[in-house]
């Protein structure tokens, strides 16, 4: 008699191929419904709400571990949740249903919706702090950047391996009071610098891209949770990056003790943020550079999709048209 046996990476691959779109899109489309509106929490919910619908139809034993934040902060996808139909092939599961709530909120460009799926233990399991954070894309050396090194000469070794004066090195930093030094610091070193107002997840897939989108360089602090799903998604494009939790108070250090982390001022490289076989995927809820936006028609609603997958180094887009687009407000 023989077994059949399915590789779980097959059955990942399988899955991932069109039920994963379909979990973004969905929350893509249930939170683009309220861009403009002026309402965060309740995009956001909307986006949650979908997306936990449609991730527990999979056929997998998902476990969050990026999450809405811990579960007697989130009623849904909280840190810890199992979803899917606990049938298949145990996974991490990480989500960002709405990046941007502000960006959706106001109907400003680059907000999505964004989750990852991994081989179980292969993702960092995050706790809701800020995360010090570099990153570079595909082509360096190992180690052209340093997230212990002072930005100016992080600036002058990239320049340098890239073949171009620092003055024509981008940087990406979240527009936030806390990154003034930064700035001014990336700037005295000839830098030009391109402010983000959220979103760190698209901006660190950004300097993946440079050809596309002429940023070269990620630093500052932003979410940890965020950096994990921008750690995925780099992978599997190339490029390198570092975080480094700011556990800056002793609750926080309790708080990733009982998650896991053992040494609070730990370096994690992007292997260590996410390793094994990951594989990301978003979907545009505002226009932005990584992806269009949600779009209403009479009668149909178009959605622009990405899929990046770390053991292949695939790179997929999908625009879909759904035609029976009542069932984004049945299911």
């Amino acid at each position: 008699m023989t077994d059949l046996i399915v590789k779980e990476d097959k059955i990942i691959e399988r899955i991932l191929s069109t039920e994963l779109v379909r979990v973004t899109e969905r929350a893509a489309v249930s939170s683009a419904r309220l861009r403009g509106r002026g309402d965060e929490k309740a995009a956001d919910q909307a986006a949650v709400d979908a997306m936990r619908r449609e991730l527990n139809r999979l056929p997998i034993h998902g476990r969050v571990v990026i999450g809405e934040g811990e579960r007697d902060e989130a009623p849904m996808l909280f840190i810890g949740e199992e979803v899917g139909t606990r049938t298949g092939p145990r996974v991490d599961i990480a989500v960002d249903p709405l990046e941007g709530t502000t960006l959706c909120a106001k109907d400003m460009p680059g907000s999505i919706a964004v989750m990852a799926m991994a081989e179980a233990g292969t993702l960092l399991n995050a706790p809701d702090v800020y995360m010090d954070k570099i990153a570079v894309g595909p082509g360096y050396p190992t180690g052209v950047v340093d997230l212990d090194a002072k930005p100016e000469d992080n600036i002058h070794a990239l320049a340098k391996a890239k073949g171009v004066p620092p003055g024509e090195i981008t940087v990406v930093i979240l527009d936030r009071p806390r990154h003034a030094d930064l700035v001014a610091a990336c700037r005295r070193a000839g830098a030009s610098i391109r402010l983000i107002t959220d979103g760190d997840v698209a901006g660190v897939i950004h300097c993946a891209q440079p050809e596309e989108t002429g940023c070269d360089l990620y630093l500052g602090s932003g979410g940890a949770p965020e950096g994990v799903l921008a750690a995925g998604a780099l992978r599997c494009v190339g490029g390198q990056m570092q975080g480094r939790l700011i556990l800056d108070t002793q609750a926080k250090v309790d708080r990733a003790g009982k998650m896991g982390v053992k040494d609070p001022k730990k370096k994690y490289d992007m292997k260590e943020l996410a390793s094994g076989d990951v594989i990301v995927c978003a979907t545009g809820v505002t226009d932005g550079a990584l992806l269009k936006g949600v779009k209403f028609h009479p009668k149909l609603i178009t959605t622009e999709t990405i899929i990046y997958r770390s053991v292949t180094g695939t790179v997929r887009r999908i625009f879909a048209e759904h035609r029976q687009f009542e069932k984004f407000k049945l299911d």
